[in-house]
């Protein structure tokens, strides 16, 4: 067998697991995909070592392996938990979505207000046991603002941005916060986002390894879904 009958022998072997992969890959882009998450910024919701299932077509269809827009059906909820590219690294994040295009944020002493209507807490819950604190103190609370309810996480003694004055929300962008309001990388240092780096909206956790203990399995976290 002469070089070139080898070469057509193994395109003509492997061109199927080259279109399977193709295929794939470019539903991976356009239609869902699911996103590591290697920090705490979105602790109570999601854990380090989650890994999140993203749903692309929650608010548009985009040419695969781009952001240019096909076609556009939903706009971001306050509340939707979404992937999306910063716009400081162009890193992949994790965030809420708090603010709204149009809509006025601000934050007081850890106290929220959205369009001047302020956030409500549930009595908190001590969470400082857990060896991922180190000996600080943290509370778990629900805030609710705006008809939208979900738990976040407050620590003390953690340099951060406690307080800031209102912010409108252009257009066509979002101001994100990270549920573990006290360590985490959002609007509040890094911007508005703009609609088009917008991912998809992340909707349950796949599955779930503690990096802190060996990578064990947290089965009770597998396919759960995200609010």
């Amino acid at each position: 067998m002469n070089f070139r009958e080898r070469a057509l022998q193994i395109w003509a072997s492997g061109r199927g697991i080259l279109l399977m992969v193709l295929i794939v890959s470019s539903m991976r882009s356009a239609l869902a995909d699911w996103n590591d998450v290697p920090t705490g910024s979105m602790k109570p919701t999601i854990l380090e070592g989650d890994r999140v299932i993203v749903n692309k077509l929650a608010y548009d269809l985009k040419v695969p392996f781009s952001r240019v827009r096909i076609a556009r059906w939903s706009e971001p909820q306050r509340g939707d938990v979404i992937v999306f590219y910063s716009p400081a690294d162009g890193m992949r994040l994790v965030k809420r979505v708090i603010g709204l295009p149009g809509d006025t944020v601000a934050m007081r002493d850890e106290q929220l207000f959205i369009n001047g209507e302020p956030a409500h807490w549930t009595s908190p819950s001590d969470v400082s046991g857990l060896s991922d604190f180190a000996g600080q103190r943290a509370w778990q609370v629900e805030e609710a603002v705006s008809g939208t309810h979900h738990m976040l996480m407050i620590t003390e003694n953690v340099p951060a941005l406690r307080s800031f004055e209102a912010r409108k929300v252009p257009a066509g962008e979002y101001f994100v916060m990270g549920d573990n309001r006290d360590d985490s990388n959002d609007s509040r240092y890094i911007g508005f986002i703009k609609g088009e780096a917008i991912v998809g909206k992340a909707t349950a956790v796949a599955f779930s390894f503690d990096r802190a203990n060996h990578f064990k399995p947290r089965f009770d976290r597998f396919m759960t879904a995200l609010r």
